[in-house]
């Protein structure tokens, strides 16, 4: 299924409701890092990968890894909107007891590449992942999202030694630079500045998108993506966590936490009215 740009803009108010109601039937959910990263998701899976619940299986198929694996409920409300799976399953389902829809990214499930959680693992994995297409001839295309507190994982920069090493350009990195992670800013648990210079030392071409929750600079960014050739591109999508509602943005305490009733009314609303203003660009 494939949006229209325009489209795109206001389906994703839509997939962030579906992600918040995901949270609230489960009791739980990583919901800051879900609304930074669901823009980058969307445009993924609505405009730019090769891969479709028919293609699931396809070997010649675009391939996905989620790093981040504590963003899975915006993951799962992609997945639903893309034909993968069932919302009311998802939402009947998460953080159940048995459930196969649990709090990271699960493999037995349709579309899910691999299982992930233990951050500093996706980058490499999908370094693996692009050089087999590489090594077999296949038109892949690999894509994989990492949250900026997981750069503080030594295996990250391992990937992007190899990514070099190899000339893998069919792979593109994202980080989802929101600034904030479980313990507080990045800056003051593991700082990174300036971390384009850092990226592109290893030998990445680099595109940063000052406005990583606009979907329109974020499908440039992955068309820049496509056509470098010779190397790997990193994205650094420059975030708001919590974004999509004053209740929860740019607020720390929001990387997992469940919002009462009263918040949730508000950042309903709060979605409902950036979707309008989104319609009416």
């Amino acid at each position: 299924m494939k949006y229209e740009l325009n489209e795109l803009k206001t389906k994703v108010w839509d997939l962030r409701k579906d992600t918040l109601d995901i949270i609230m039937a489960g009791g739980g959910g990583h919901i800051g890092g879900d609304m930074s990263v669901i823009d980058a998701l969307s445009v993924l899976y609505f405009r730019q990968m090769n891969v479709s619940p028919e293609t699931a299986d396809d070997p010649d198929r675009d391939y996905y890894v989620m790093s981040k694996g504590h963003s899975v409920e915006a993951y799962y409300a992609v997945l639903c909107a893309a034909g993968f799976l069932n919302l009311d399953e998802v939402k009947a389902g998460f953080s159940k007891f048995g459930s196969e829809y649990i709090g990271h990214p699960n493999n037995h499930l349709k579309g899910i590449e691999m299982n992930t959680g233990s951050l500093g693992h996706g980058l490499p994995v999908s370094v693996g992942i692009a050089l087999a297409a590489k090594m077999d001839g296949r038109p892949s295309r690999v894509y994989t999202v990492m949250g900026d507190g997981e750069l503080a994982e030594g295996s990250v920069w391992e990937g992007f030694m190899s990514g070099h090493m190899y000339k893998l350009d069919n792979l593109c990195a994202i980080i989802d630079r929101n600034h904030l992670q479980i313990s507080g800013n990045t800056e003051d648990v593991m700082a990174q500045e300036v971390l384009t210079d850092k990226v592109k030392a290893f030998g990445w071409h680099v595109v940063f998108v000052q406005n990583g929750n606009d979907v329109s600079k974020l499908d440039a960014a992955f068309e820049e993506a496509r056509n470098t050739k010779g190397q790997p591109t990193c994205i650094i999508s420059n975030t708001v966590k919590g974004c999509g509602s004053s209740v929860m943005e740019n607020k720390a305490p929001w990387h997992h936490k469940v919002p009462t009733t009263e918040e949730y009314d508000q950042m309903i609303s709060d979605f409902a009215e950036r979707k309008e203003a989104a319609a009416n660009e």
